[in-house]
């Protein structure tokens, strides 16, 4: 077995819980309740995408993503 690593996004929604991509696989997206969950679930869409990929005869992309956080500056408008 050969142990792969993706990043994933966590986007919290407003009516509540994340929904998760793994930008390095088109379409691979989850959600969940909680952070765990979301985690969890991602976790099992990674593996079901990767399978359907070996099984269709397609390579296993690797992770090339560099997430940088960013400092930005903005004036802010006085409110009236």
């Amino acid at each position: 077995m050969v142990k792969k690593y993706y990043k994933v996004i966590l986007e919290p929604q407003e009516e509540g819980g994340y929904t998760v991509t793994v930008p390095s696989l088109p379409g691979c997206i989850s959600e969940g309740d909680t952070y765990d969950e979301a985690i969890a679930n991602i976790k099992d869409a990674i593996n079901l995408y990767l399978e359907s990929l070996k099984a269709d005869g397609l390579p296993i992309p690797e992770e090339t993503h560099l997430i940088v956080e960013l400092e930005c500056l903005y004036e802010q408008i006085a409110s009236a």
